[in-house]
């Protein structure tokens, strides 16, 4: 009988475990597509998206750009010491830059825009709900998703989508310099490798992951934000949990459009 009373609560307690995520999930859904809905009425929203995207660029440019240096060059490093034995160290720079194309630029991108935007997201929203603000605009007949979420989902994907292009030019400039000036390959055959590996389609998918991966980083904060318990304690911990589900939502999702990418558009190569 114990062991049948505790079975019981155990699925019981999972079960309620699951409704509860289920919700969240719908809920998260239900913010990101109402701030879409109302994409159109521009007059409502456009002053606080030229805010939030000089707020977004202003702190993240920067970060992005002591990342990617780094790595690049520590890519180039690790790809030319392997192409040296195997004689094929012309290849480096196609390697490098290919890299940072497909996955590397838009993956890097939306950890910066999380981790640096969504975090003070997150904890702007959740400062709103502390003072009731976001109550007083419902009273005033003033929708808090059209005013404030609309701008932030369309600032942190367009921000994100300029930082994939800034993470490809620093992270090649960062190969560049370690491949050409340390392993004495000529410019020429550093940029001649990507040239012939990449395609039109690689470009366009980067950048629609650059978006995509902005607009979940943006919707996930501002939902975390939005309710979070009213206390400083509560913003703090949507804070992290914007980060960390984030994270685990980009990096899913990233998975997803590479398999399916390769598929429909196979490497000729």
């Amino acid at each position: 009988m114990v062991t049948a009373g505790l079975s019981t609560r155990l699925r019981t307690g999972i079960a309620a475990r699951v409704r509860s995520f289920l919700g969240e999930v719908g809920e998260l859904f239900v913010i990101a597509l109402e701030g879409l809905r109302r994409t159109w009425d521009v007059r409502t929203w456009g002053w606080e998206f030229a805010e939030q995207s000089w707020f977004l660029a202003r702190v993240t440019s920067v970060p992005v750009m002591l990342v990617s240096l780094p790595l690049g060059a520590t890519v180039a490093l690790q790809v030319g010491q392997l192409a040296s034995q195997l004689g094929a160290q012309s290849s480096t720079g196609g390697a490098v830059i290919v890299g940072l194309v497909r996955e590397v630029a838009p993956i890097a991108a939306a950890l910066i825009i999380a981790g640096a935007g969504g975090s003070a997201m997150t904890a702007d929203m959740g400062a709103r709900r502390i003072r009731d603000e976001l109550a007083a605009m419902e009273t005033m007949a003033v929708n808090p998703v059209h005013r404030l979420v609309t701008p932030r989902l369309w600032a942190s994907s367009m921000v994100a989508m300029l930082l994939a292009s800034l993470v490809i030019v620093s992270g090649a400039a960062g190969g560049f310099v370690f491949n050409v000036l340390l392993q004495d390959v000529t410019p020429g055959a550093y940029f001649a490798g990507a040239v012939s590996l990449l395609q039109t389609s690689d470009l366009l998918v980067t950048l629609l992951k650059s978006w995509l991966f902005g607009l979940i980083a943006a919707a996930v904060a501002c939902y975390m934000g939005m309710n979070c318990a009213a206390s400083p304690v509560g913003v703090g911990r949507a804070v992290n949990r914007a980060i960390v589900v984030a994270f685990m939502l980009v990096f899913a999702l990233n998975y997803v459009i590479s398999t399916v990418y390769f598929v429909a558009f196979p490497p000729t190569h």
